[in-house]
């Protein structure tokens, strides 16, 4: 996996009436895990700035797994499916404290020129890191959770 990880516990404000996080919440968790990870590949404040370049994302996907309750130290990591010159196909995985996976999201990200307000290509030093990030992972098998579509079977 990615040497990304993004760390936090459950607030006490995450918790809803069933006495686990709230499902807005672990999409908040996920958001946040997020943004960590586009300023880990070079586009913190910094990078926006030098290359006036952001990212948004065009579309999630959310597992909910296992309940995470107020206080619960969890770890959010970071596969890059698949890329090409302006999106990123990201799978993030959030763990508990006992090494199990309690949720997952997968989301489609786009590079945004900032003076344009258009899609465009990552900046050079950005596109290596995702290439790089892409490459650690690319032979594994992906997670069952990928390409799942909502919907009622009928037998």
């Amino acid at each position: 996996m990615s040497s990304f990880s993004y760390k936090q516990t459950v607030p006490s404000e995450w918790v809803d009436y069933n006495g686990h996080m709230n499902d807005a919440e672990y999409n908040r968790a996920f958001s946040l895990a997020t943004d960590a990870f586009i300023d880990w590949i070079g586009l913190d404040e910094k990078g926006r700035e030098q290359y006036q370049y952001t990212i948004f994302t065009l579309e999630t996907h959310t597992c909910y797994l296992k309940e995470m309750h107020e206080g619960a130290a969890f770890d959010v990591s970071a596969r890059v499916l698949d890329f090409d010159a302006k999106r990123i196909h990201l799978f993030l995985e959030m763990h508990n404290a006992d090494g199990e996976v309690a949720a997952t999201l997968e989301e489609m990200l786009m590079g945004i020129d900032q003076n344009e307000g258009r899609p465009a290509p990552f900046p050079e030093e950005v596109a290596a890191t995702v290439k790089a990030e892409y490459e650690k992972t690319s032979d594994q098998e992906q997670p069952k959770q990928v390409g799942r579509t909502i919907g009622i079977r009928r037998k």
